[in-house]
């Protein structure tokens, strides 16, 4: 394998640049003067401050963070091009997005007692940036951000979250043990892992463009006896898995535990028996919702479902099995869809769903 620390094309950072997302509610404000206190004004990379709305005055937010920042710290507004070395505020209330490298402001829902702004903006973000996102979840209480840190670990990004430094540790505590989170720590260090993330990017980025053969050899003895770790820990062989998501899974666990090399990581895995299982749980993570694929379902609701309902004779069973059903919202989804389908029938007709999946912390969920 190739060492994945290449020189620096020409002194100049690669384009696009990483974007850090930072979610917080009550106590999140005093978290983050502590955080950009101690980040160095060269990062390279830009950052998106979302507070969930609180009661707190985004336009104090501005101001208190420009009196403890090297960075410029300005509110987000319409159209605004993202520049590195810049902090961006989210007014309290507005829905924020970003797309081709510009801030896109929208009103939020009139409707917001399930209002998930930090989920929605990590997640539409992830979707944009991939690799290039990376997620902090600082001090507060809302029931907010842990699916959006999924999304993040699964495009395969990297995620923070506020240790017990957290004034309240209600929204962090629940991502940790929703197991979306890479690091723990307390805002200054957090800072200070950004710091090196930021020098790292690069490296990261272009062993990702250049992921093949040469990146990591499909048959590379090191690679062959990462996933012999693996199996011999979980029972679960990933020897006929996506070669390359696991070659891109493992690059994201380097780059955290800053190892150059495969042979450095694999010694890392043998003296660290925590790492093989976090590698395991990043192959596995997926990121899924209710009703998922508007299109699928109403094929299921409108056609399919009701054609084997029909086909079923009286007492007859029917059985539907989600295999990688993650935390269930598609098997739920298709109980529900089962019980509209039915209506009258439905205490009536034995209905069985079978949920499988690899992940145990997934199927505990469900």
């Amino acid at each position: 394998m190739k060492n994945i620390s290449p020189q620096k094309p020409n002194g100049k950072k690669l384009d696009p640049f990483a974007i850090v997302a930072i979610g917080a509610a009550t106590g999140g404000a005093e978290a983050f003067s502590e955080l950009v206190k101690h980040l160095p004004h060269n990062t390279g990379m830009s950052y998106i401050y979302l507070q969930h709305a609180d009661g707190e005055d985004e336009l104090d937010l501005v101001e208190d963070f420009k009196r403890v920042s090297n960075l410029v710290v300005q509110e987000a507004k319409e159209a605004t091009r993202i520049l590195p070395n810049h902090i961006y505020v989210i007014p309290a209330n507005r829905k924020m997005a970003v797309t081709d490298g510009s801030l896109k402001l929208s009103l939020k829902p009139v409707k917001t007692k399930s209002y998930q702004p930090i989920n929605d903006f990590f997640t539409q973000l992830s979707d944009q940036y991939r690799e290039k996102t990376i997620g902090v979840l600082l001090s507060g209480n809302v029931p907010d951000g842990a699916l959006g840190l999924r999304s993040i670990k699964a495009g395969g990004g990297i995620t923070f979250a506020q240790d017990s430094t957290a004034a309240y540790n209600g929204m962090p505590r629940n991502a940790i043990a929703e197991d979306v989170v890479d690091l723990v720590l307390s805002p200054q260090r957090i800072a200070e892992e950004l710091a090196k993330l930021a020098d790292q990017q690069e490296r990261y980025q272009q062993a990702l463009r250049e992921l093949s053969e040469d990146t990591i050899n499909d048959r590379d003895e090191n690679l062959v006896d990462i996933i012999r770790q693996i199996h011999r820990l979980t029972g679960v062989d990933f020897s006929h898995y996506k070669i390359n998501t696991i070659k891109r899974r493992i690059i994201r666990r380097m780059i955290i535990h800053d190892k150059d090399t495969l042979e450095a990581y694999v010694q890392f895995l043998k003296q660290n028996a925590g790492e093989v299982q976090q590698l395991y749980q990043d192959l596995l993570i997926n990121v899924t919702t209710f009703f998922r694929d508007a299109e699928a379902c109403e094929f299921l609701k409108k056609t399919l479902l009701p054609r084997i309902v029909q086909q079923k004779g009286p007492g007859e069973p029917v059985r539907i099995w989600i295999p990688a059903c993650s935390t269930g919202q598609e098997a739920y989804s298709f109980a529900i869809l089962m019980m509209e389908i039915l209506g009258e029938k439905a205490a009536t007709t034995n209905v069985q769903i079978f949920a499988t999946d690899l992940s145990e912390s997934a199927v505990n969920k469900a």
